[in-house]
């Protein structure tokens, strides 16, 4: 069986925050192959963030792992401590490609390298990097501030600066949300072709559907600070089995109605300040069953690629029908409307 690059089990990240503990991640298991590309999908403070930082030690300073493992390269990340341990892992290893390049780049320096490489050695390589990234005319543009730069050059630029240590894993989190339709897909369509180039493992956090279902080959669904649901990307498309995963793709935009208003979930995400009993979306899921409130579902096996936390999935359960919107996904997603 295919050994994973890189594997999270059970993981449990905290932080303190106001004299209180907020526990981000919850018990969130996780296998990523090499040369595949995952995505991780889920509302905004599900946790997929704070789960990739974790993988390059980038955790706020009161933020901490308090069980479970990252293992790497024979290596158990979570019990990394200091700058000195993770420098031979960030950057050269695992690379992050951030969603507001504004906020990677210095503004008071030009480009710049993070290797050892130093004089004209150093200068020769930013302008190769910024040339294999589509930056036009390198030569002139290495002498150039972020400023100078729009948005989609300044991605580029982040871009190139993660890949300038020959990374096995690159990160990227939301890296077209502040752009332009054509200018995405144009920063997409780049990642495909580095990840083609150099071998690499891609990881996106994103909450854009259309994109996931354009560049994953494997989604992972994430709510409370746990994942809920993971397959291959037509497993998630067209055989999704937890309502949470059903809600996400019924909110896309594909499946609106016109005249109608786009399909929303209810109610809000629970507060991660306070013990969370049984299945986290239950006050949110109208499916629900009596046991949601009081038990955490375990992981049920769909298939050797696909399984998901739900207590649908219980041979003991009531069979339910998914939503008119996930059969018409289905359809669409055959058609080819949704992937390339």
């Amino acid at each position: 069986m295919k050994q994973p690059l890189l594997s999270v089990a059970d993981l449990y990240i905290k932080f303190s925050l106001r004299g209180r503990v907020l526990t981000a991640i919850r018990g969130a298991s996780l296998d990523l192959y090499a040369g595949e590309t995952l995505a991780i999908v889920g509302e905004s403070g599900s946790g997929k963030t704070v789960l990739t930082k974790s993988f390059v030690g980038m955790l706020d300073a009161n933020g901490w792992v308090d069980a479970g493992f990252i293992r790497f390269a024979g290596q158990d990340l979570a019990k990394y401590r200091g700058d000195g341990q993770w420098r031979t892992i960030r950057g050269k290893k695992i690379a992050m490609v951030f969603q507001d390049p504004m906020t990677a780049l210095n503004p008071l320096r030009t480009v710049e390298l993070h290797t050892p490489l130093r004089g004209m050695a150093a200068k020769d390589r930013a302008i190769e990097l910024l040339s294999q990234v589509g930056i036009a005319l390198p030569e002139q543009r290495y002498h150039q501030y972020p400023h100078e730069f729009s948005g989609g050059m300044r991605q580029r630029v982040v871009i190139a600066i993660a890949m300038s240590c020959s990374p096995q894993i690159l990160i990227c989190d939301e890296p077209t949300t502040a752009l332009d339709v054509t200018i995405q897909a144009q920063i997409l369509d780049l990642i495909r072709r580095l990840q083609t180039e150099y071998n690499l493992t891609v990881i996106y956090i994103t909450h854009d559907l259309g994109v996931v279902a354009n560049v994953a080959s494997r989604v992972a669904v994430m709510y409370a600070g746990e994942i809920v649901e993971c397959g291959t990307s037509r497993e998630i498309f067209y055989n999704a089995q937890h309502p949470y995963t059903w809600a996400l793709l019924s909110s896309l935009p594909q499946l609106g109605i016109k005249g109608q208003p786009l399909f929303s979930i209810r109610g809000t995400p629970p507060n991660l300040f306070a013990e969370i009993k049984g299945d986290a979306y239950a006050p949110r899921n109208s499916y629900a069953l009596e046991i949601d409130f009081v038990k955490r579902p375990p992981c049920f096996q769909v298939s050797p690629t696909h399984y998901a936390r739900t207590w649908l999935l219980d041979p003991r359960a009531p069979k339910v029908e998914p939503p008119a919107t996930i059969k018409h996904l289905r359809a669409k997603f055959v058609e080819g409307a949704l992937c390339k």
